[in-house]
């Protein structure tokens, strides 16, 4: 995790795990979406959206760019990395700003979306310092820490963080979003083939629950004093 990737959005970093690679970038708007403004100024609250795309290079053959509409895998991807990083804000502490949180991958090798997850809440916490002089000291604007991860069964047993070879390959396949306290944010799963039992599955939410308590502590570690909890 390098933070401070970038220059130009308040909050960037660049992630890898393995060979999968992902620029999280956030950006504070001073503005809301029109849908989102209230009549009253004094009773409008934040938000928060997310982008996401795989650059032409990141995986092979090469990945044609998204120039006029957005591929339904790119929209759904994008749809969770905004509903699960809505989940660490207070918009009302937040106030009508928006931040939007841009994850481009440019090496992909399996657990895109997770690892943008990862990242982005990385670049949101950074984001959100950068304003710290505008909120109120009294009312923490990021909530929760969260980090997500992606769990399979090869061959019979669960695997943690698949890549491409063990994805393509697995029977079962999961993407969990959790807090750093350990509370379930989002479970997407699918049976591959044949339909697996609740053993599998809690064995593979066992494994998940470890990888994010380890992904957590490697946010900590990486955003230092800008870690937004006593």
């Amino acid at each position: 995790m390098q933070r401070h990737f970038t220059g130009a959005a308040p909050g960037s970093v660049l992630i890898q795990a393995g060979r999968t690679t992902v620029l999280c970038t956030a950006s504070i708007d001073t503005t809301l979406p029109p849908w989102k403004a209230a009549a009253n100024p004094a009773e409008a609250v934040g938000w928060l959206t997310a982008e996401y795309s795989m650059l032409p290079g990141s995986t092979s053959p090469r990945k044609k760019r998204e120039r006029e509409k957005m591929d339904g895998r790119s929209t759904e991807i994008q749809r969770l990395i905004g509903r699960s990083l809505r989940s660490t804000v207070d918009f009302k502490a937040l106030g009508p700003r928006t931040i939007t949180i841009d994850c481009d991958v440019l090496q992909a090798d399996g657990g895109t979306r997770t690892l943008s997850i990862t990242g982005g809440f990385i670049a949101l916490c950074d984001a959100i310092a950068s304003i710290r002089g505008d909120l109120s000291p009294e009312r923490p604007v990021i909530t929760r820490s969260i980090a997500a991860v992606s769990v399979g069964v090869v061959d019979g047993v669960p695997v943690l963080d698949l890549d491409y070879v063990e994805d393509s390959q697995a029977e079962v396949d999961l993407n969990v979003v959790m807090s750093g306290e350990g509370e379930f944010i989002e479970v997407q799963g699918t049976a591959e083939g044949k339909p697996f039992s609740r053993e599998f599955l809690n064995q593979q939410l066992d494994l998940a629950t470890k990888g994010i308590a380890q992904l957590a502590r490697f946010q900590r570690e990486a955003l230092g004093p800008e870690w937004p909890f006593k």
